[in-house]
């Protein structure tokens, strides 16, 4: 019986213990967690610290999550406690300056009223047209507002950054000012609308302009500015060229400040060259560099090399004497894979083309952290520049010797940067220089943002956009992620340190890419041997025509003859015989890719249909057999 009470007493001891001390954590340790996920998703990065210590007012997050949709679909129910618990955490660290507010939108209710004021998002679950709700509003105490209308699972791994942007936002409410230096008419070209001959941009504004004003107000800074404005927040050096040692040492001491920049060069513009020189012609010199600029910061861009891709090349005509029409332009080239799925600016982008870029990479010693943004896949290889001018298509492609190498075209630049001058340039005859001139600043007090592009004509809308007119208004239809690629950078660059400094989390999806591989691969064989045939036909074209107009080697026409001599003839019965074993090859090798991806395919279709189910049917007779040997093991 005493043992008994023993251990009654010692039950209720234990569980005096547990109550106490969970109202204790409760009590103190209410805001104390600890993260024991793989990826450590509800762990915040110092840039969401900095960002929440910084708040000088209070920032109230509402929350509208509709109950019915995590029952609906379960994915979304544990999303949602991500994003509340995510939330909570934001509170607990923003010591009172981030006010949280949770509503359960029911249908035709005032909350759902308030959501869709705020201009949430409500998407339908079933066919009643009852919708559910997942956004975000928050708001400061001058009533701005940002809001999420509605969390994508597919941004899940970008939950961190999408909030404390959106908290960044309403601390900072002003729109960033961006300055544009540029040699290309982003702004349009009011001349080049009027004539409307139908090339190039047609004179309109770039599209990609027009999304960059959507979120930042845009400054143009002249090509030949000697001071960059301070208030400018990011500078972007799109394409200026022939840039003078005074504007070269404004941009470096832009950097040396603090200011940020997004630098864009090309070795070969498809946008200027489409652009009519100062004498009225097309220039044949289209590059623009930073030279003195990047020598410096240890960054390594080659102005002379034009890199191409067989991955992802466009199809264009290959000219009207082709045999074949559509062929592909290594030159231009669509990047999917080599998107940097773990940076936020281009991790949920599907696509971005480029067009004749060139490539960058760190300089050897140099103390910068070079991050990749855009790389070309394992299949690209140098283009000559001197072929761009007017281009061949088909003989580029035959011509065309991928190296297996990838190469960076753009990039993420951080770190400590020495300036490229030791001080002001000098000035000319009777210059003087303004009194508020800044002082000459030899290095960066912080580490330096840049990014860095190595092809302009991203931004060209021949590259991302089709133009339409509706109902006499240009409509563009974007089958690229160009603009977002630009627009997502410079919003990045604008947030500072503290929404660069966060990170992806997640997997990433790598789709099946071997049947166009195995096209492309029988292609560019196809042409190489194609170019040959055409190269040879040529000859004996030209042989055929000396021997029918009767003249010899010599050129002496004393020595002509009206018949075609035997030995002639057997020649030129040989060149037609390897003609016509060419001609069968290049069959050949078309053959030999449809058997290619048929076989693949069959292969595929046999493994899904039949190797499949016949494995698994193996495993449930084997584990079958096991289960009936243990009972008779059993029974015996």
């Amino acid at each position: 019986m005493r043992r008994l009470w023993f251990s009654i007493i010692g039950v209720i001891a234990a569980a005096g213990i547990a109550i106490g001390l969970n109202m204790l954590a409760d009590a103190r340790l209410s805001s104390t967690r600890i993260d024991l996920t793989a990826s450590h998703i509800y762990t915040l990065s110092e840039g969401t610290k900095n960002v929440l210590a910084a708040l000088k007012e209070p920032i109230t997050l509402r929350l509208f999550y509709s109950r019915k949709l995590g029952a609906t679909v379960p994915a979304y129910g544990t999303f949602a406690d991500h994003v509340q618990e995510m939330l909570q955490n934001y509170a607990s660290i923003s010591g009172g300056k981030v006010k949280l507010e949770f509503f359960d939108p029911e249908p035709y209710s005032d909350v759902e009223d308030r959501a869709m004021a705020f201009g949430l998002q409500g998407v339908p679950v079933d066919t009643g047209g009852v919708q559910v709700w997942f956004g975000l509003v928050g708001s400061n105490l001058e009533d701005d507002e940002r809001t999420i209308p509605f969390f994508q699972a597919e941004r899940e791994r970008f939950l961190e950054y999408d909030l404390t942007k959106l908290i960044y936002e309403l601390s900072n409410p002003k729109r960033p000012l961006v300055g544009v230096m540029s040699s290309l008419p982003l702004d349009g070209d009011r001349q080049a609308m009027m004539m409307a001959r139908g090339q190039g941009q047609d004179g309109q504004p770039y599209a990609s302009a027009f999304l960059l004003r959507q979120t930042n107000t845009l400054r143009t800074v002249p090509t030949d500015a000697k001071v960059i404005d301070p208030d400018i927040q990011v500078l972007l050096v799109a394409q200026a060229r022939d840039l003078s040692d005074d504007t070269l040492y404004a941009i470096d001491q832009f950097v040396m400040r603090g200011g940020r920049l997004m630098a864009m060069v090309d070795p070969w513009s498809e946008a200027t060259a489409q652009m009519p020189g100062p004498n009225g012609m097309p220039t044949t010199d289209t590059h623009s560099d930073l030279k003195k600029l990047f020598d410096a910061w240890g960054i390594v861009f080659d102005p002379t090399q034009v890199y191409g891709d067989l991955t992802g090349a466009w199809r264009v005509r290959a000219g009207r004497d082709e045999r074949v029409q559509a062929v592909n332009y290594v030159p231009w080239f669509n990047i999917r894979e080599g998107l940097n799925t773990d940076d936020p600016a281009t991790a949920t982008l599907q696509q971005v083309t480029v067009a004749s870029p060139g490539a960058l990479s760190k300089k050897e010693g140099a103390s910068i952290t070079f991050t990749p943004l855009l790389t070309t896949s394992d299949r690209s290889g140098p283009v000559p520049l001197g072929k761009l001018a007017t281009p061949e298509p088909a003989k580029l492609l035959a011509d065309f010797r991928p190296d297996g190498k990838q190469r960076v075209i753009a990039a993420r630049v951080r770190g400590v940067l020495k300036s490229a001058f030791d001080g002001p340039p000098p000035l000319g005859k009777d210059e003087k220089r303004a009194e508020s001139f800044p002082a000459h600043k030899a290095a960066t007090d912080a580490p330096a943002n840049l990014v860095v592009v190595a092809d302009t004509d991203i931004l060209a809308d021949r590259f991302w956009v089709r133009i339409a007119d509706f109902f006499g208004q240009p409509t563009a239809t974007p089958f690229a992620d160009n603009g977002p690629f630009v627009a997502n950078l410079i919003g990045t660059l604008t947030g500072g340190d503290m929404l660069i400094g966060l990170r992806a989390r997640g997997d990433t999806n790598h789709p099946f890419t071997l049947v166009a591989q195995m096209q492309s691969d029988a292609e560019a064989s196809y042409r190489q041997t194609e170019q040959a045939l055409q190269k040879h036909l040529e000859e004996v074209e030209k042989q055929m025509r000396a021997l029918r107009s009767g003249t010899s080697g010599d050129g002496d026409k004393a020595k002509q003859e009206a018949m075609v001599t035997e030995e002639q003839r057997a020649a030129i019965d040989a060149a037609r015989k390897d003609i016509v074993e060419t001609r069968q090859k290049l069959r050949a090798v078309q053959l030999e890719l449809n058997r290619g991806i048929s076989r693949l395919e069959t292969e595929l279709r046999l493994f899904n249909i039949v190797v499949v189910p016949a494995l698994l049917t193996l495993l449930a007779i084997s584990m079958g057999l096991v289960q009936r040997a243990r009972r008779a093991r059993a029974r015996a």
